[in-house]
């Protein structure tokens, strides 16, 4: 064979684009689990879960919001982040209100106490993932979020894949 597989695996039946486009779907995949792996051993250092941590942080550097707003913020459905919101009250961490504007809306606040733990555990969480981002030069993790952005954009926009 010429592109070097063994001859038990067959002939390749896609394209260079399409290799290219599977090599960087396979990167990009791993890349994001050794960054979740990572982030979430240190979240739990906090005594929290990862989307626990993501709802004080949202809530910490937004100011109160609707439980809609933070499923969109953290990429999660509206009955995951009830879950968690459920957990975070037992701790004393946040509460919940109805909007007096409309009444349909919940909204979420951090408490006293939970604005002393995201005060407390954010700026070593920002220091974390500094150094884990260290390992690409600042220039490459601006053109890396670009890049990112824009996959992401595209995406979005085209409605998913594009099909022949």
């Amino acid at each position: 064979m010429t592109d070097g597989r063994d001859s038990a695996t067959g002939p390749r039946s896609w394209s260079d684009d399409e290799e290219r486009a599977l090599r960087l779907w396979i990167t990009l995949a791993r890349a994001y689990l050794t960054v979740s792996r990572e982030v979430g051993s240190k979240v739990t250092e906090y005594g929290l879960t990862v989307p626990q941590f993501g709802i004080l942080e949202a809530l910490h550097h937004l100011g109160p919001l609707s439980l809609g707003e933070l499923a969109d913020k953290l990429l999660v459905t509206g009955g995951n982040i009830t879950y968690v919101m459920d957990r975070l009250e037992d701790q004393g961490l946040v509460y919940r209100k109805r909007s007096d504007e409309d009444r349909r809306v919940v909204k979420a606040y951090l408490t006293e106490e939970g604005r002393e733990r995201i005060r407390e555990v954010f700026p070593g969480h920002s220091e974390f993932i500094h150094e884990l981002m260290a390992h690409l030069e600042p220039a490459e993790q601006e053109r890396l979020r670009g890049l990112l952005r824009s996959l992401g954009r595209g995406i979005a926009e085209a409605g998913g894949a594009k099909t022949p």
